[in-house]
């Protein structure tokens, strides 16, 4: 399995990014993988050798370029020292808005890829990321055919850059993951997108995992849920099947 490590400038800066391909010779459809906020780390390239495995391009762009050198997070630690603490610094460089003009960039270099198959490309992020996965699919809706969200937080808030307020241009199927028990992403919330879905006639599928934890898609983090996880890539290869191939 290839992982190659490139830079791609965007509108504010130079971005690092991996870009994980299949063993075999030939060309796929491309998935940009939106990180959570503990950022990339060795779990993170994991879960993106996995989708690429599958059959894709799989690039995952470091979202916290605009901050500067940072070394590895250790989720353990983060939680243990305090998460706002250690992470909001990062977290306050990026947001919808910014992952979808840096999104720009990332599609003009993955045209550039001669392993990359047609123009159609999927999403998917985790945490901070669900909300970025789906923005990106309204801001870009003749790219993206495929937009989905684990444990996506603050996915229908008051926000000017909150990703329902796109839906009527979202052209994607959707699939949303949300946790049984998640503050970022309440009851109310849920059925606010799903409302904004259904006005606009948009694609989608939204779900809410019983027992699982927000971040249980992470196998480094201590609320990991190996079957609600299991649960969550057989629906989204699933997603990706049916719309990239």
């Amino acid at each position: 399995m290839s992982d190659e490590q490139v830079t791609i400038q965007t509108r504010d800066g130079a971005c690092p990014a991996h870009v994980l391909t299949p063993q075999a010779e030939g060309a796929w459809p491309a998935v940009i993988l939106y990180m959570d906020a503990l950022a990339i780390r060795p779990t993170v390239i994991e879960m993106a050798r996995r989708l690429a495995a599958n059959g894709y391009v799989v690039l995952v762009p470091d979202l916290f370029y605009r901050y500067g050198p940072y070394a590895p997070f250790d989720p353990k630690a983060v939680f243990a020292e305090g998460f706002r603490k250690v992470i909001g610094p990062l977290m306050a460089t990026t947001g919808n808005d910014k992952a979808a003009s840096d999104t720009e960039a990332f599609l003009a270099y993955l045209d550039t890829r001669k392993d990359v198959a047609g123009s159609k490309i999927g999403t998917v992020g985790f945490c901070m990321g669900g909300g970025m996965a789906i923005t990106v699919a309204g801001t870009f809706p003749d790219r993206v055919a495929a937009a989905i969200s684990f444990h996506g937080g603050f996915l229908a808030s008051d926000a000017d850059t909150s990703p329902h307020v796109l839906a009527p241009k979202i052209k994607a199927e959707i699939y949303v993951a949300g946790a049984d028990d998640d503050d970022s992403y309440p009851p109310e919330m849920a059925e606010r997108l799903t409302k904004a879905f259904d006005a606009a006639g948009v694609t989608y599928k939204a779900e809410i995992y019983p027992g699982a934890l927000h971040g249980w898609m992470k196998p480094d983090f201590p609320v990991y849920n190996e079957v609600a996880a299991e649960r969550g890539w057989r629906e989204m290869l699933a997603v990706f099947r049916r719309t990239l191939g």
